[in-house]
Parts: C-alpha cells; structure tokens; sequence
C-alpha cells in the first residue's frame, strides 16, 4: 500500500513577506551593530550580539560548510556592561506596523528579560518603527504595557516618551 502525503503549496506572499522580515531584521541587527560599536570606541558601554546556541547534524564539508539547527528559542539579543558596572540586555524589533506588539518577544526572551531585570540590570526592549523612529522601551514599561495603555501593544503616541535618536549610522539609545 502506498501512503500519498498531502503537500501544501507554499504561499508566495507567505514567502516574499518572510524574506523581506529577514533582511530586515538584518538591517536593523546592523545599525545596532554599529552603534554598539559607536559606544564601545567611546568608553560608554561594551555591548554584544548574543550568538544563539545550534547543535551541528554534519560535518563540515569540504568548502567549511556544515549543517546545524537551533537548541533552543533565543534569549535577549544583545548583553554587555555600561561604564560603571551595570549589566545591560536588551532585545530588538522591527516592525513595519503602526504598532508593536507584546507577544513578539518569545516566553525564553520574557523569562530572561525579567530575570535581568531582577538582578537590576538595565533591561530594554530596542524598537524600530519602519526605520523612520526608534525607541528604547524600559522592560518594565513593555512587561506592564496592559496596565499602563489599556492593551498589550504600544502605538508611536505611547512609545514617544521612550523615542532616540538616529544620527549618522548610530541609534542614540544610551543617549
């Protein structure tokens, strides 16, 4: 007896929507990038992309490439330490909503935001609206965002009070 698995078509706006997400996220990862670099040259902070733990399934091949997968969901995209000591973590999103929502960041991000933020560290969520306005949102104000505006979503009228600047390749968050 032959098995017939159903096989669903993807979705091209599905994929077109997915690639655009990605490169993205990569732009944004790199403008953080830079100014993580602007403030670590400065003497302000050293701060750094958290590398997400894989497990490889190959070895390598003969061009130095091998398979691997993610072991688990990511923690807080960016740690480090502002001059005098204080930890720093924070995770970044783009949107290119109206709005960001609450539930983007995953229940491993939350735990360990909220950890950090226990131990006093200073815990942010970095957020890009459409590349045009950034905001560095303080974790407490992202965690009680359904008491403070009445929903688990922050419009650019509630983020304003938590708007950075952008200048020249560097977003102003530590400003």
């Amino acid at each position: 007896m032959i098995q017939i698995q159903n096989y669903k078509q993807p979705n091209p706006k599905n994929q077109i929507r997915g690639a655009q997400s990605k490169r993205n996220g990569e732009y944004f990862e790199s403008l953080i990038l830079a100014s993580c670099e602007h403030y670590r040259l400065s003497g302000m902070a050293h701060i750094e992309k958290t590398p997400e733990e894989m497990k490889p399934l190959s070895g390598m091949d003969k061009n130095g490439y091998f398979k691997a997968c993610f072991v688990k969901q990511a923690q807080p995209d960016f740690k480090g330490t502002l001059c005098g000591g204080r930890a720093i973590v924070f995770e970044a999103k783009h949107t290119d909503s109206d709005r960001i929502k609450q539930n983007v960041l995953t229940d491993e991000q939350v735990k360990s935001l909220e950890l950090h933020f226990k131990l006093n560290a200073a815990t942010y969520v970095l957020v890009s609206m459409g590349f045009s306005s950034f905001y560095f949102v303080p974790y407490a104000v992202w965690r009680d965002m359904k008491s403070i505006f009445g929903h688990k979503y922050m419009n650019e009228k509630e983020l304003t009070a938590h708007k950075v600047k952008y200048k020249i390749g560097i977003i102003c968050f530590l400003n």
